[in-house]
Protein backbone atom coordinates (compact mmCIF):
# COMPACT_ATOMS: atom_id res chain seq x y z
CA UNK A 1 0.00 0.00 0.00
CA UNK A 2 1.47 3.43 -0.95
CA UNK A 3 2.17 5.68 1.63
CA UNK A 4 0.49 9.28 2.04
CA UNK A 5 1.54 12.12 2.94
CA UNK A 6 -1.11 14.88 4.46
CA UNK A 7 -0.36 18.48 4.16
CA UNK A 8 -3.33 19.97 6.04
CA UNK A 9 -4.75 22.97 7.49
CA UNK A 10 -5.54 21.61 10.83
CA UNK A 11 -2.13 22.97 12.66
CA UNK A 12 -3.28 25.98 14.46
CA UNK A 13 -5.67 23.95 16.23
CA UNK A 14 -2.61 22.47 17.99
CA UNK A 15 -0.15 24.32 17.52
CA UNK A 16 -0.70 25.96 21.25
CA UNK A 17 2.14 25.27 23.89
CA UNK A 18 5.23 27.78 24.13
CA UNK A 19 8.45 26.95 25.73
CA UNK A 20 11.39 29.16 26.43
CA UNK A 21 13.48 30.49 29.67
CA UNK A 22 11.93 33.84 29.83
CA UNK A 23 10.09 33.46 33.88
CA UNK A 24 6.75 35.89 32.98
CA UNK A 25 5.40 36.86 29.84
CA UNK A 26 3.00 39.69 30.28
CA UNK A 27 0.88 39.74 26.95
CA UNK A 28 -2.74 40.76 28.53
CA UNK A 29 -4.15 42.87 31.04
CA UNK A 30 -7.54 42.72 32.48
CA UNK A 31 -10.03 45.43 32.90
CA UNK A 32 -11.69 45.11 36.07
CA UNK A 33 -15.08 46.30 35.29
CA UNK A 34 -18.45 46.20 37.24
CA UNK A 35 -20.77 43.77 35.18
CA UNK A 36 -24.86 43.64 36.04
CA UNK A 37 -24.29 40.13 36.75
CA UNK A 38 -22.09 40.69 40.31
CA UNK A 39 -25.28 42.34 40.98
CA UNK A 40 -27.87 39.31 40.76
CA UNK A 41 -28.65 38.15 44.14
CA UNK A 42 -28.32 34.13 44.04
CA UNK A 43 -28.33 30.99 45.55
CA UNK A 44 -25.52 28.49 45.14
CA UNK A 45 -26.14 24.73 44.98
CA UNK A 46 -23.38 21.79 45.16
CA UNK A 47 -23.75 17.98 44.40
CA UNK A 48 -22.48 15.16 42.60
CA UNK A 49 -23.95 13.27 39.41
CA UNK A 50 -23.54 9.60 39.47
CA UNK A 51 -24.57 6.54 37.77
CA UNK A 52 -27.61 4.86 39.56
CA UNK A 53 -26.16 1.52 38.92
CA UNK A 54 -22.84 1.39 39.73
CA UNK A 55 -22.27 4.83 41.86
CA UNK A 56 -19.40 5.78 39.15
CA UNK A 57 -19.61 9.91 38.70
CA UNK A 58 -20.33 11.47 35.90
CA UNK A 59 -17.77 13.78 34.49
CA UNK A 60 -19.01 16.55 32.10
CA UNK A 61 -22.46 15.83 32.49
CA UNK A 62 -24.49 19.24 32.45
CA UNK A 63 -26.75 20.80 34.73
CA UNK A 64 -29.17 23.69 33.57
CA UNK A 65 -32.01 25.64 34.67
CA UNK A 66 -35.56 24.59 32.27
CA UNK A 67 -36.19 27.16 30.21
CA UNK A 68 -33.40 29.64 30.18
CA UNK A 69 -29.40 29.04 28.75
CA UNK A 70 -27.78 29.33 32.39
CA UNK A 71 -25.85 26.30 32.79
CA UNK A 72 -22.78 24.45 34.05
CA UNK A 73 -20.95 20.72 34.26
CA UNK A 74 -19.75 18.19 36.64
CA UNK A 75 -15.47 18.14 37.29
CA UNK A 76 -13.44 14.86 36.75
CA UNK A 77 -14.92 13.65 40.06
CA UNK A 78 -18.80 14.15 38.80
CA UNK A 79 -18.88 17.36 40.98
CA UNK A 80 -20.95 20.81 40.09
CA UNK A 81 -21.63 23.81 41.80
CA UNK A 82 -24.34 26.13 39.99
CA UNK A 83 -25.51 29.77 40.81
CA UNK A 84 -29.17 30.19 40.41
CA UNK A 85 -30.39 33.46 40.42
CA UNK A 86 -33.17 34.39 43.43
CA UNK A 87 -35.71 35.65 40.73
CA UNK A 88 -35.38 31.48 39.23
CA UNK A 89 -35.28 28.97 42.59
CA UNK A 90 -38.76 28.48 41.52
CA UNK A 91 -38.11 26.74 38.54
CA UNK A 92 -36.52 23.26 37.77
CA UNK A 93 -33.04 21.98 36.98
CA UNK A 94 -32.82 19.02 34.16
CA UNK A 95 -29.58 17.34 34.41
CA UNK A 96 -28.74 15.34 31.31
CA UNK A 97 -25.50 12.97 30.34
CA UNK A 98 -24.90 10.92 26.92
CA UNK A 99 -26.61 7.32 27.12
CA UNK A 100 -28.92 8.65 30.23
CA UNK A 101 -32.14 9.23 31.12
CA UNK A 102 -32.44 12.98 31.58
CA UNK A 103 -33.43 13.81 35.07
CA UNK A 104 -35.82 17.38 36.02
CA UNK A 105 -35.91 18.34 39.50
CA UNK A 106 -37.34 21.41 41.14
CA UNK A 107 -34.50 23.70 42.47
CA UNK A 108 -36.94 23.85 46.11
CA UNK A 109 -36.10 20.82 46.48
CA UNK A 110 -32.43 21.02 46.45
CA UNK A 111 -30.54 21.67 49.32
CA UNK A 112 -27.35 23.94 49.62
CA UNK A 113 -24.51 21.56 49.81
CA UNK A 114 -24.41 17.59 48.82
CA UNK A 115 -26.75 16.63 46.68
CA UNK A 116 -26.63 13.38 45.16
CA UNK A 117 -27.79 13.28 41.87
CA UNK A 118 -28.19 9.58 40.22
CA UNK A 119 -29.12 8.93 36.33
CA UNK A 120 -29.90 5.39 34.84
CA UNK A 121 -27.99 4.54 31.96
CA UNK A 122 -30.18 3.83 28.57
CA UNK A 123 -28.82 1.68 25.77
CA UNK A 124 -30.49 1.19 22.21
CA UNK A 125 -29.20 -0.66 18.92
CA UNK A 126 -28.43 1.01 15.76
CA UNK A 127 -31.63 -1.45 14.35
CA UNK A 128 -33.77 0.54 17.02
CA UNK A 129 -32.74 4.17 15.04
CA UNK A 130 -34.73 4.27 12.07
CA UNK A 131 -34.51 7.22 10.77
CA UNK A 132 -33.73 7.49 6.90
CA UNK A 133 -30.14 5.55 8.20
CA UNK A 134 -27.45 6.99 5.75
CA UNK A 135 -26.03 4.18 3.54
CA UNK A 136 -22.53 4.23 5.51
CA UNK A 137 -20.82 6.35 8.59
CA UNK A 138 -18.73 8.55 5.99
CA UNK A 139 -21.93 9.38 4.29
CA UNK A 140 -23.30 10.24 7.65
CA UNK A 141 -20.32 12.31 8.47
CA UNK A 142 -20.48 14.14 5.23
CA UNK A 143 -23.70 14.90 5.99
CA UNK A 144 -23.41 16.61 9.57
CA UNK A 145 -20.66 18.59 8.02
CA UNK A 146 -22.93 19.70 5.68
CA UNK A 147 -25.58 20.92 7.72
CA UNK A 148 -23.39 22.62 10.05
CA UNK A 149 -25.48 25.75 8.84
CA UNK A 150 -28.55 24.75 9.75
CA UNK A 151 -28.51 22.83 12.69
CA UNK A 152 -27.05 25.46 15.18
CA UNK A 153 -27.41 28.65 16.01
CA UNK A 154 -28.10 30.87 13.13
CA UNK A 155 -28.16 34.19 14.97
CA UNK A 156 -24.98 35.75 16.48
CA UNK A 157 -24.63 35.23 19.97
CA UNK A 158 -22.97 36.92 22.77
CA UNK A 159 -21.63 33.96 25.58
CA UNK A 160 -20.54 33.97 28.80
CA UNK A 161 -18.04 31.29 29.63
CA UNK A 162 -15.59 30.28 32.18
CA UNK A 163 -12.04 29.05 31.38
CA UNK A 164 -9.68 27.10 33.52
CA UNK A 165 -6.16 26.30 32.41
CA UNK A 166 -3.59 23.63 34.72
CA UNK A 167 -0.16 22.95 34.12
CA UNK A 168 1.74 20.17 36.49
CA UNK A 169 5.19 18.62 36.74
CA UNK A 170 4.89 15.30 37.36
CA UNK A 171 1.52 15.40 39.60
CA UNK A 172 2.28 18.57 41.26
CA UNK A 173 0.73 21.96 40.66
CA UNK A 174 2.86 24.35 38.48
CA UNK A 175 0.54 26.67 36.95
CA UNK A 176 -3.25 27.59 37.37
CA UNK A 177 -5.69 30.10 35.49
CA UNK A 178 -9.20 30.66 35.63
CA UNK A 179 -11.36 33.63 33.69
CA UNK A 180 -14.50 34.50 32.85
CA UNK A 181 -14.42 35.60 29.45
CA UNK A 182 -17.58 36.98 26.67
CA UNK A 183 -17.64 35.20 23.54
CA UNK A 184 -19.35 37.00 20.81
CA UNK A 185 -20.01 33.42 18.66
CA UNK A 186 -20.55 33.61 14.79
CA UNK A 187 -23.00 31.68 12.85
CA UNK A 188 -21.53 28.33 11.60
CA UNK A 189 -22.74 29.33 8.02
CA UNK A 190 -21.13 33.28 8.18
CA UNK A 191 -17.50 32.34 7.94
CA UNK A 192 -16.46 35.08 10.52
CA UNK A 193 -14.31 34.52 12.95
CA UNK A 194 -15.16 34.44 17.00
CA UNK A 195 -14.53 37.05 19.17
CA UNK A 196 -13.08 36.71 22.64
CA UNK A 197 -12.97 39.59 25.26
CA UNK A 198 -11.42 38.37 28.68
CA UNK A 199 -13.39 40.27 31.63
CA UNK A 200 -12.03 38.77 34.80
CA UNK A 201 -8.88 36.83 35.23
CA UNK A 202 -6.93 35.31 38.11
CA UNK A 203 -3.26 33.27 37.44
CA UNK A 204 -0.55 32.39 39.93
CA UNK A 205 2.45 30.08 38.25
CA UNK A 206 5.02 28.52 40.49
CA UNK A 207 7.96 28.93 38.36
CA UNK A 208 10.72 27.48 40.57
CA UNK A 209 8.46 23.98 39.83
CA UNK A 210 9.32 24.87 36.47
CA UNK A 211 13.10 24.61 36.42
CA UNK A 212 14.42 26.56 34.35
CA UNK A 213 11.63 26.09 31.49
CA UNK A 214 9.03 27.76 31.51
CA UNK A 215 6.08 26.29 29.96
CA UNK A 216 3.46 28.49 28.84
CA UNK A 217 -0.12 27.83 26.94
CA UNK A 218 -0.57 30.23 24.10
CA UNK A 219 -4.11 30.89 23.17
CA UNK A 220 -6.05 30.88 26.61
CA UNK A 221 -9.91 30.35 26.04
CA UNK A 222 -8.90 30.26 21.92
CA UNK A 223 -7.21 26.73 22.76
CA UNK A 224 -10.56 25.07 24.01
CA UNK A 225 -12.73 27.52 21.61
CA UNK A 226 -11.14 26.03 18.46
CA UNK A 227 -12.30 22.45 19.16
CA UNK A 228 -15.44 23.84 17.84
CA UNK A 229 -15.22 21.13 14.96
CA UNK A 230 -18.97 22.46 13.71
CA UNK A 231 -17.12 25.93 13.27
CA UNK A 232 -13.95 25.49 12.63
CA UNK A 233 -14.11 22.26 10.53
CA UNK A 234 -10.69 23.16 9.22
CA UNK A 235 -8.57 21.93 11.55
CA UNK A 236 -9.69 18.19 11.07
CA UNK A 237 -12.17 17.32 8.38
CA UNK A 238 -11.67 19.56 5.92
CA UNK A 239 -13.21 18.30 2.63
CA UNK A 240 -9.56 16.80 1.53
CA UNK A 241 -8.55 15.36 4.66
CA UNK A 242 -12.13 13.64 4.98
CA UNK A 243 -10.71 10.99 2.79
CA UNK A 244 -7.61 10.15 5.21
CA UNK A 245 -9.99 8.70 7.45
CA UNK A 246 -11.74 5.03 8.10
CA UNK A 247 -15.36 5.69 9.35
CA UNK A 248 -17.47 3.10 11.38
CA UNK A 249 -20.45 2.52 13.34
CA UNK A 250 -20.35 1.80 16.93
CA UNK A 251 -23.62 0.51 19.20
CA UNK A 252 -25.84 3.84 19.04
CA UNK A 253 -26.71 5.90 22.24
CA UNK A 254 -29.44 8.49 23.69
CA UNK A 255 -28.71 12.07 24.81
CA UNK A 256 -32.48 13.74 26.21
CA UNK A 257 -34.41 11.25 24.87
CA UNK A 258 -32.97 11.69 21.24
CA UNK A 259 -31.53 8.76 19.87
CA UNK A 260 -27.39 9.47 18.77
CA UNK A 261 -25.28 7.63 16.02
CA UNK A 262 -21.99 6.56 17.27
CA UNK A 263 -19.14 7.03 14.61
CA UNK A 264 -15.62 5.89 15.17
CA UNK A 265 -12.80 7.31 12.89
CA UNK A 266 -9.13 6.73 12.38
CA UNK A 267 -6.66 7.60 9.94
CA UNK A 268 -5.87 5.38 7.58
CA UNK A 269 -3.11 2.90 7.36
CA UNK A 270 -1.27 4.30 4.09
CA UNK A 271 -1.34 8.00 5.84
CA UNK A 272 2.13 8.79 7.51
CA UNK A 273 1.13 12.48 8.57
CA UNK A 274 -0.02 12.40 12.14
CA UNK A 275 -3.89 13.24 11.91
CA UNK A 276 -7.05 12.27 14.78
CA UNK A 277 -8.60 9.46 15.56
CA UNK A 278 -11.80 9.30 18.64
CA UNK A 279 -15.59 9.25 18.15
CA UNK A 280 -18.40 11.22 17.15
CA UNK A 281 -21.90 11.30 18.25
CA UNK A 282 -24.26 12.46 15.92
CA UNK A 283 -28.17 12.67 16.38
CA UNK A 284 -30.07 10.00 13.78
CA UNK A 285 -32.98 12.60 13.33
CA UNK A 286 -31.06 15.89 11.94
CA UNK A 287 -27.53 14.42 11.37
CA UNK A 288 -25.87 17.26 14.12
CA UNK A 289 -23.12 16.47 15.78
CA UNK A 290 -24.07 16.27 19.71
CA UNK A 291 -20.26 15.32 21.43
CA UNK A 292 -16.89 14.59 19.76
CA UNK A 293 -13.61 13.06 21.77
CA UNK A 294 -10.69 12.45 19.93
CA UNK A 295 -7.03 12.44 20.15
CA UNK A 296 -4.23 13.22 17.74
CA UNK A 297 -1.97 10.39 16.74
CA UNK A 298 1.75 11.03 18.74
CA UNK A 299 3.25 7.85 17.09
CA UNK A 300 5.63 9.92 15.33
CA UNK A 301 7.38 11.87 18.14
CA UNK A 302 9.23 14.13 15.72
CA UNK A 303 6.95 15.34 13.26
CA UNK A 304 4.00 15.91 16.44
CA UNK A 305 6.52 17.81 18.06
CA UNK A 306 6.49 19.94 15.18
CA UNK A 307 3.02 20.42 15.27
CA UNK A 308 2.45 21.35 19.11
CA UNK A 309 5.66 23.00 20.65
CA UNK A 310 5.91 26.19 19.06
CA UNK A 311 9.44 27.25 20.82
CA UNK A 312 11.65 25.52 23.04
CA UNK A 313 15.37 26.33 24.77
CA UNK A 314 18.58 24.95 22.99
CA UNK A 315 19.65 21.37 24.16
CA UNK A 316 16.14 20.41 24.71
CA UNK A 317 14.26 17.94 23.46
CA UNK A 318 9.91 17.96 23.87
CA UNK A 319 7.65 15.33 22.76
CA UNK A 320 4.30 14.70 23.38
CA UNK A 321 3.14 11.60 24.66
CA UNK A 322 -1.03 12.82 24.61
CA UNK A 323 -2.85 15.24 23.21
CA UNK A 324 -6.72 14.78 23.83
CA UNK A 325 -9.75 16.57 22.79
CA UNK A 326 -13.45 16.71 23.51
CA UNK A 327 -16.08 19.04 21.99
CA UNK A 328 -19.97 18.83 23.52
CA UNK A 329 -23.15 20.46 22.49
CA UNK A 330 -26.12 21.69 23.80
CA UNK A 331 -29.65 22.08 21.94
CA UNK A 332 -32.07 25.09 22.32
CA UNK A 333 -35.56 25.42 20.67
CA UNK A 334 -34.10 22.89 17.97
CA UNK A 335 -30.99 24.32 17.65
CA UNK A 336 -27.49 23.06 18.85
CA UNK A 337 -24.66 25.30 20.34
CA UNK A 338 -21.30 25.11 21.59
CA UNK A 339 -21.16 24.13 25.39
CA UNK A 340 -18.09 22.91 26.57
CA UNK A 341 -14.46 21.50 24.88
CA UNK A 342 -11.57 20.99 27.04
CA UNK A 343 -7.56 20.20 25.51
CA UNK A 344 -5.62 17.48 27.37
CA UNK A 345 -1.95 17.71 26.48
CA UNK A 346 1.17 15.43 28.18
CA UNK A 347 4.98 16.63 27.22
CA UNK A 348 8.06 15.32 27.60
CA UNK A 349 11.36 17.42 28.44
CA UNK A 350 14.49 15.57 28.43
CA UNK A 351 17.34 18.86 28.85
CA UNK A 352 20.69 17.05 27.62
CA UNK A 353 23.52 16.45 30.34
CA UNK A 354 20.68 15.66 32.83
CA UNK A 355 20.09 12.21 33.82
CA UNK A 356 16.28 12.32 34.27
CA UNK A 357 13.18 14.45 32.12
CA UNK A 358 10.49 15.89 33.24
CA UNK A 359 6.51 15.02 32.14
CA UNK A 360 4.08 17.96 32.04
CA UNK A 361 0.76 17.55 32.29
CA UNK A 362 -1.32 20.40 30.25
CA UNK A 363 -4.96 21.03 30.66
CA UNK A 364 -7.37 23.61 29.18
CA UNK A 365 -11.14 23.98 29.79
CA UNK A 366 -13.57 26.12 28.65
CA UNK A 367 -17.83 26.11 29.81
CA UNK A 368 -20.43 27.97 27.99
CA UNK A 369 -22.44 29.11 31.34
CA UNK A 370 -25.26 31.53 29.61
CA UNK A 371 -26.02 33.42 26.56
CA UNK A 372 -27.98 35.47 24.77
CA UNK A 373 -28.80 36.57 21.15
CA UNK A 374 -26.09 39.10 20.26
CA UNK A 375 -28.94 41.92 19.17
CA UNK A 376 -27.96 44.51 16.31
CA UNK A 377 -24.27 42.16 16.43
CA UNK A 378 -22.70 44.17 19.12
CA UNK A 379 -19.00 43.93 19.24
CA UNK A 380 -16.26 44.58 20.90
CA UNK A 381 -13.73 47.35 20.22
CA UNK A 382 -10.28 45.89 18.57
CA UNK A 383 -8.15 47.10 21.45
CA UNK A 384 -10.50 44.96 23.82
CA UNK A 385 -10.58 41.48 21.56
CA UNK A 386 -8.43 38.82 22.75
CA UNK A 387 -5.76 37.94 20.54
CA UNK A 388 -5.43 33.95 19.36
CA UNK A 389 -1.50 34.39 20.69
CA UNK A 390 -1.98 35.73 24.21
CA UNK A 391 -0.92 34.14 27.24
CA UNK A 392 -2.59 34.43 30.17
CA UNK A 393 -0.75 37.43 32.97
CA UNK A 394 0.19 36.39 36.20
CA UNK A 395 -2.35 37.97 38.38
CA UNK A 396 -2.50 36.31 41.84
CA UNK A 397 -4.39 38.76 43.78
CA UNK A 398 -8.05 37.20 43.15
CA UNK A 399 -7.22 34.27 44.65
CA UNK A 400 -7.53 35.71 48.30
CA UNK A 401 -11.22 36.94 47.25
CA UNK A 402 -13.53 34.30 47.86
CA UNK A 403 -16.20 36.08 46.33
CA UNK A 404 -14.06 37.19 42.92
CA UNK A 405 -16.57 35.22 41.19
CA UNK A 406 -19.58 36.68 42.33
CA UNK A 407 -22.97 35.67 40.68
CA UNK A 408 -20.68 34.05 37.65
CA UNK A 409 -21.27 30.36 37.37
CA UNK A 410 -17.78 28.79 36.74
CA UNK A 411 -16.74 24.51 37.19
CA UNK A 412 -16.52 23.09 40.18
CA UNK A 413 -13.15 23.14 41.04
CA UNK A 414 -11.48 19.29 41.53
CA UNK A 415 -10.02 18.58 44.86
CA UNK A 416 -6.46 19.00 43.26
CA UNK A 417 -7.02 22.28 42.34
CA UNK A 418 -9.33 23.28 45.45
CA UNK A 419 -6.12 22.57 47.17
CA UNK A 420 -3.94 24.32 44.62
CA UNK A 421 -6.41 27.78 45.30
CA UNK A 422 -5.76 27.15 48.52
CA UNK A 423 -2.12 26.71 48.88
CA UNK A 424 -2.11 29.85 46.86
CA UNK A 425 -4.09 32.20 49.48
CA UNK A 426 -2.00 31.40 52.16
CA UNK A 427 1.37 32.46 50.00
CA UNK A 428 -1.02 35.48 49.42
CA UNK A 429 -1.62 35.90 53.11
CA UNK A 430 1.93 35.11 54.69
CA UNK A 431 3.55 37.70 52.09
CA UNK A 432 1.17 40.32 53.29
CA UNK A 433 1.77 40.05 56.96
Amino acid sequence: MKAVSVKSSFLFLITLLIFCNVPSVKAFESDFIVSVQDTINFQEFKGTIFDATTNDELVFATIAIENTNISTITNAEGGFILKVPISMLGKNLTVSFLGYQKKIIPINTLSVEDNEISLYPVSITLSQVDLSAPKDALSLVRSMLNKSGVNYLTSPVKMTAFYRETIKKRNRDASLSEAVAYIYKQPNSNGKRDIVDLFKSRKHTNYSRLDTVALKLQGGPFTPLYVDVMKYPEYIFTQELIKHYDFKFDASTTINSKSVYVVNFKQKENVIDPLFYGKLFIDAENHALVSAIFNLNVEDREKVSELLVRRKPSRTDVYPTEASYRVDYRIKNGKWYYGYANVQLTFVVNKKGKWFNSKYHVKSEMAITDWQENEGERTVKNKDRMKPSIIIVDEASGFSDPEFWGAYNVIEPEKSIESAINKIQRQIDRNKS
